[in-house]
């Protein structure tokens, strides 16, 4: 619990430092409207798994293992990087230079996919117990083939849904132009879930 606080506290002060930092002013409604949804998510997924399914969380908590591949850490290692323009443009855009003008009915849009997102991590998280931060092979734990939930119809719904979520944040925040770090971004995911497959095939029964 201490830990789960403790990553809560580092995360809204990197957020809000990136956010609010980059726009130069607190008087930046999406923002946190944004912060509100994302962290009261956050806190209710940590609550449920916590009640329901403990080594996913403990997993998940984990942000890398001496085990993951190398072509693993090296994606993730440069998702990092991107990540960094991906928080600072919106207040850099949005706010202190408004680049962009996005009008209040598409923010509309980018809130409803930012809660869709938040929906089908939940329902992952719920059908996928093996659902680690890293491509590996559980066998520890009976890793199998998931076909229920989401599974039924996406390969990777995860995946699917933080793709959804990278490209709704920079529009409910208002910022066209961080659209581009949303592509770098899922350009990173769909070879990881290209190389992800390919280990799958290799390493996992069924």
């Amino acid at each position: 619990i201490a830990r789960i606080a403790m990553r809560f506290v580092v995360g809204i002060a990197i957020m809000s430092a990136a956010f609010f930092g980059s726009a130069g002013t607190l008087d930046w409604p999406e923002a946190w409207l944004y912060m509100m949804l994302q962290y009261s998510f956050s806190a209710m997924l940590a609550i449920w798994l916590k009640r329901h399914n403990p080594d996913l969380l403990k997993d998940r908590m984990t942000f890398l293992k001496p085990a993951a591949k190398r072509w693993d850490k090296v994606i993730l290692f440069i998702s990092t990087v991107v990540f960094v323009p991906y928080l600072i443009l919106p207040g850099l855009d949005a706010v202190r230079f408004q680049w962009s003008s996005v009008p209040p009915s598409i923010k509309g849009v980018g809130f409803i996919g930012i809660i869709l997102s938040f929906t089908l991590v939940y329902w992952v998280m719920r059908e996928n117990t093996f659902l680690s931060r890293i491509v590996e092979i559980q066998k520890e734990r009976g890793h199998r083939v998931i076909t229920t939930g989401p599974y039924q119809y996406v390969r990777h719904p995860m995946y699917f849904g933080v793709i959804v979520l990278l490209f709704s944040i920079p529009v409910a925040l208002g910022s066209l132009w961080s659209l581009m770090p949303s592509a770098a971004l899922t350009v990173l995911i769909l070879i990881r879930a290209v190389l992800e497959d390919k280990t799958l095939h290799e390493e996992l029964e069924g």
